[in-house]
């Protein structure tokens, strides 16, 4: 099959918009036309060099990481499956989890599918079954890379049935493209590893597509006081449409505003949405939690930065948690669906968060917008 495709070359460079060809489906992959693509933040970690891999991993592996097809919050149509394919059939609506699920491993079997041993494939970019490439360069053939296992900056994709969850029929795909990542992330940040209680206090650091969904999570929750925190006016302006009680311009501000609102004690929760996690930033955000609270770090971070800032006198004296997550603490074939039908039924919002829609052809003007701050998610539409 020929397609086109966003293809990133090299580090600090631009998406590039390339003729591909698709190999069919091997055993347990299938191939799926996608209707939608959210331009996430974890892509722009590819341009950045936050997320490349160590030049001795990719000497270990015999293959070089770029070049490599964006996206991984998608959505489409099954068009095509592969021989022992179970799950799905041709026709059947799906969300891409950017985290496949094999569901053998012993995260998996102990209900913890965001941790799934196929995570270790997220960044090589080939596919999990036998580390080869089902994407080419058109003109020549050059092997290409998929992030997470997906690259759904594509409008057609060959994914492994790990990454694949059925939907209803009645779900509309641009939609259940963002659950794939930002809203599940955000929402099980605050749900699953914030484990926010009703009545508690929360602060959410970074209002962009995680964050905007972990102030959706907290108010899910029950949380009585949701403070969101964002240097972009728009983003502060956009808080309280999506549950947030306060919102406010910096760490600092946060920090009289929380010891005011609860009479000193601070917040049981603080999550951390950033674009890029900070090692400086931890003992700050930290300050905002009260005596045996705890702060979730959900942003990533440069693979190579292994600095972090934090008081361990306060740390231990005032039983203080510092947690990591990713995917939220979510499970994949159990989130995607569930967040979908709490969308059927107006109890959380997805159309909300899409402030523009772009062509594949404008992928780069959408991470220029992201950038900005101009948006709380982009969407690419096929």
């Amino acid at each position: 099959m020929d397609t086109r495709a966003a293809v990133l070359w090299k580090t600090h460079s631009p998406w590039e918009i390339e003729e591909i060809t698709l190999d069919p489906p091997k055993q347990g992959e299938v191939t799926v036309a996608l209707a939608a693509s959210g331009l996430c933040h974890s892509d722009e970690h590819l341009v950045t060099g936050d997320m490349q891999m160590p030049a001795d991993m990719q000497e270990l592996l015999g293959f070089p990481q770029y070049p490599i097809i964006g996206g991984h919050e998608g959505a489409g149509t099954v068009v095509e499956v592969g021989p022992g394919v179970t799950s799905v059939k041709e026709g059947d609506p799906v969300s891409l989890g950017f985290i496949p699920s094999c569901g053998r491993c012993p995260s998996c079997s102990s209900g913890r599918q965001n941790l799934c041993d196929l995570g270790q494939y997220l960044i090589v970019g080939k596919q999990v079954a036998d580390l080869t490439s089902r994407h080419h360069l058109a003109k020549d053939g050059t092997d290409i890379g998929i992030m997470c296992c997906l690259g759904t900056f594509a409008p057609y994709s060959v994914v492994n049935e790990a990454s694949v969850i059925k939907l209803e029929d009645d779900i509309p795909l641009d939609k259940a493209a963002l659950v794939g990542c930002g809203v599940t992330t955000g929402w099980g940040s605050a749900v699953y590893r914030a484990d926010v209680q009703p009545g508690e206090t929360v602060v959410v650091v970074g209002v962009g597509g995680i964050g905007i969904n972990a102030i959706q999570g907290a108010a899910a929750a029950g949380a009585r006081h949701i403070v969101a925190v964002d240097p972009v006016a728009f983003k502060r302006e956009q808080a309280p449409l999506f549950g947030a009680t306060h919102a406010c311009e910096t760490v600092e501000e946060a920090f009289a505003l929380v010891g005011e609102i609860t009479w000193g004690a601070m917040a049981e929760k603080a999550i951390i949405c950033t674009g890029v996690a900070e090692g400086s930033m931890i003992a700050s955000v930290l300050a905002l939690v009260s005596k045996g609270g705890r702060c979730v770090v959900t942003s990533v971070a440069d693979i190579k930065a292994t600095d972090v800032t934090l008081s361990l006198f306060e740390l231990t004296l005032m039983q203080k948690e510092l947690v990591g997550g990713i995917f939220g603490g979510a499970n994949p074939r159990k989130d995607i669906p569930r967040l979908l039908r709490l969308y059927k039924e107006g109890k959380l919002k997805l159309d909300e968060l899409i402030t523009s829609e772009y062509k594949l052809e404008d992928v780069n003007q959408g991470y220029q917008d992201m950038r900005d701050g101009k948006n709380l998610r982009g969407l690419i539409r096929y």
